[in-house]
């Protein structure tokens, strides 16, 4: 029997995907060692300030420079990304626990049930996400347990309703309708065969919120709603570099290389796992 080769086309997605996989994995892995080994290890005392080193250039002393206050760009940058993956891990978590619990409620309810759930998803969605923050910020207060709560409730919807069609769509599969010919109940149909199925699904879309909510988090920290002072963040470094453009523009370039690449990264895994894990792409490889 002759052997079947893939040609130029297939070859080139193929070589694409495991490109935007490979590139987004080492982006997000330097990303989580570095807010490992910030804890335990910085170059400098990221909150401790030296007037007399103040707005100076990157040299070996100071590999990325100093701010206004004379605090190392390095050292900071490194603690911001413990905020970083915090708010995402934390905002993530609670759009994923919650959305999986509403969707699947809605999926295996009907009628009103199922109607008031999706309802009440499209109410909180309709909003931006930097907006619910700012406006239960503003009722909570500043900080970044509160915006980490915010920004997870506006991921719920977008969780709920890719759990809900998912279920939908699964409840019609052959394994489906084996296991309730079988007797098994609707609940443990869902956690032990429907949710499994769907997981890839779930995780690839965590992967985009999480670069959505390290925005947020940026955009939040730039307001002054985030990380509070005197620790650093990412948004707070660019808000608080504004004034020294001119005199020291790596105090605003630094932390927006660092979001640019996170959210690159973030997205970029996602998109390759995407595609690693459609089944209707298997055939591509």
């Amino acid at each position: 029997m002759r052997t079947r080769y893939p040609g130029p086309a297939r070859r080139t997605r193929s070589s694409k995907r495991n490109a935007s996989f490979v590139i987004g994995a080492v982006i997000v892995g330097l990303l989580i060692l570095t807010a490992c080994v910030s804890l335990f290890y910085t170059p400098y005392d990221s909150i401790k300030m030296s007037i007399e080193d103040r707005l100076q250039g990157p040299s070996l002393s100071h590999l990325l420079g100093t701010d206004q206050y004379g605090r190392d760009i390095l050292s900071r940058v490194m603690e911001g990304t413990q905020n970083s993956v915090l708010v995402g891990v934390v905002a993530v978590g609670i759009g994923m626990v919650f959305g999986v619990l509403f969707g699947l409620w809605a999926a295996f309810s009907s009628g009103w049930s199922d109607e008031a759930v999706m309802r009440a998803m499209d109410v909180v969605y309709a909003f931006p996400a930097v907006l619910n923050a700012i406006l239960f910020v503003a009722i909570l207060g500043p900080g970044i347990v509160n915006v980490m709560i915010a920004i997870g409730i506006h991921n719920v919807p977008i969780f709920a309703r890719l759990t809900r069609g998912s279920v939908l769509r699964a409840r019609e599969e052959e394994y489906v309708l084996a296991a309730y010919s079988l007797g098994r109940r609707r609940w443990t149909i869902a956690w032990r065969h429907i949710l499994p199925n769907i997981l890839p699904s779930l995780i690839v879309q965590g992967t985009i919120q999480f670069a959505a909510a390290i925005l947020a988090e940026a955009a939040l920290s730039y307001l002054g709603l985030g990380t509070q002072l005197p620790y650093p963040s990412w948004g707070r470094m660019l808000r608080e570099a504004q004034t020294f453009m001119g005199l020291a523009p790596g105090l605003a370039v630094f932390p927006g290389v660092a979001i640019a690449l996170s959210v690159l990264g973030f997205n970029l895994l996602g998109d390759g796992m995407r595609d690693l894990l459609d089944p209707r792409l298997k055939g591509t490889y």
